[in-house]
């Protein structure tokens, strides 16, 4: 879920595919589970020459997941995942897998088909663009980092002629340039956005993800403010742009804040950007998530409740740090102009907690502005409950009304 956490309250599903031979158990194969009031795609991909099988689940943005093969025959498979207590039995027959789905206690039957899991996402764009792109690259040497990115270029731009540019930084979790995420790419569609209207952006790859350097796993949102710290003093470097803003999503909105405060962005796009303590932030979002997810009373009581939670979930130097943190002074530090929206559908960062920390602590500023659009989740995509598994059936990757909104503004600074 981008963001701010990804965690998995009742079953884990996990989704991709390719396609599979007729009465032939090698390719990828899907199946529907139920559960509650989620519907999850399982898709498995089988290799009988390899004795290999990873599992998929687009609606919960994860793949690829390695399973244990304790059979994988012509037409009999038998798969587990020890670690969430997953087994999956099944026969082939009639050109289908028959099968037994069973996580822990819950068990259910699952049939699975042959195929590709298809989807539809009328916003992205394709190339040829009509508008300049470069790949580029920018280090931190503290890091012994180097990212590679994108910058794109307005659809009107000219050599020499200087224009507003926007450094986009992700969501919690390695992410892509794009953000890839429930198979959308949100910031592929948000460049394309910007460069029709007259903004040129940047977006990178995290660091030891995609095509850039450095090592991911143990580092904590300041050593990502550190990477982003150093994306804006590249686009400065250039002498090619007229401001230089940072737009955050989820984490990313704190560490737009985090550098806002350090007076290093000229402007700041918060898109669901979290602006208060965040294990409050946390308990909020965890009860929220249960009863999106069926749940019919609070999962934790208290922040400390919350706190422990997570840390038995992930006890990780990024979840530590993470849960310690308070936006708040840094919020109370910006004197930038301020672009701050979210969604009321959001359960990750709900609007009723983060929309007051904002009101409050924000400087007084006649350029800011702070909305939240109805019908809008966390991803700023239409939702019924705003639980994160809804965002893969979704066709629309970004909301056109904030994105409209957010050139708007960055256009009259």
């Amino acid at each position: 879920m981008n963001h701010l956490v990804r965690i998995s309250i009742a079953l884990i599903a996990l989704g991709s595919s390719i396609g599979a031979k007729s009465q032939d158990l090698n390719g990828s194969w899907k199946g529907s589970l139920a559960v509650g009031p989620q519907k999850l795609t399982i898709v498995f991909q089988l290799d009988k020459a390899k004795q290999t099988a990873t599992m998929s689940v687009p609606e919960q943005g994860a793949s690829g997941i390695p399973m244990t093969v304790n059979v994988l025959t012509e037409d009999s498979l038998n798969v587990s995942l020890a670690k969430l207590g997953i087994n999956y039995a099944g026969k082939l027959t009639a050109g289908k897998i028959h099968g037994t789905f069973q996580q822990m206690t819950f068990k259910t039957p699952m049939d699975m088909e042959a195929g590709e899991v298809t989807v539809n996402r009328p916003q992205e764009p394709k190339p040829p663009y009509p508008y300049k792109t470069r790949n580029v690259s920018f280090d931190n040497p503290a890091a012994h980092a180097t990212f590679a990115g994108t910058l794109t270029y307005p659809t009107t731009y000219k050599a020499g002629k200087r224009v507003p540019v926007v450094l986009m930084v992700t969501g919690s979790g390695a992410q892509n340039r794009d953000e890839e995420l429930f198979g959308h790419k949100c910031f592929l569609v948000i460049a394309d956005y910007l460069a029709h209207h007259g903004i040129a952006s940047l977006r990178y790859d995290d660091r030891g993800t995609a095509k850039s350097t450095g090592v991911y796993k143990g580092s904590t949102t300041k050593d990502f403010a550190d990477d982003a710290r150093c994306g804006l003093s590249y686009l400065k470097s250039l002498k090619e742009f007229s401001r230089v803003g940072i737009m955050g999503h989820s984490e990313g909105g704190a560490i737009a804040f985090m550098l806002g405060a350090e007076r290093k962005p000229d402007f700041i796009v918060s898109l669901a950007g979290p602006a208060c303590k965040l294990d409050t932030l946390m308990m909020t979002q965890l009860n929220g998530l249960g009863r999106a997810q069926g749940l019919q009373k609070d999962m934790v009581q208290n922040v400390a409740d919350a706190r422990k939670f997570m840390l038995a979930q992930d006890s990780s130097v990024w979840t530590r740090y993470f849960l310690d943190m308070d936006l708040t002074p840094y919020v109370r530090a910006v004197k930038c102009p301020v672009l701050a929206v979210g969604g009321d559908k959001d359960l990750n960062v709900p609007t009723k907690l983060n929309v007051p920390a904002l009101q409050n602590n924000l400087r007084k500023n006649k350029k800011n502005m702070i909305k939240t659009y109805p019908g809008l989740g966390h991803t700023f995509q239409p939702m019924a409950t705003g639980n994160p598994t809804e965002a893969f059936n979704v066709e629309e990757t970004f909301s056109p009304e904030v994105l409209a909104d957010i050139c708007t503004w960055i256009n009259k600074l």
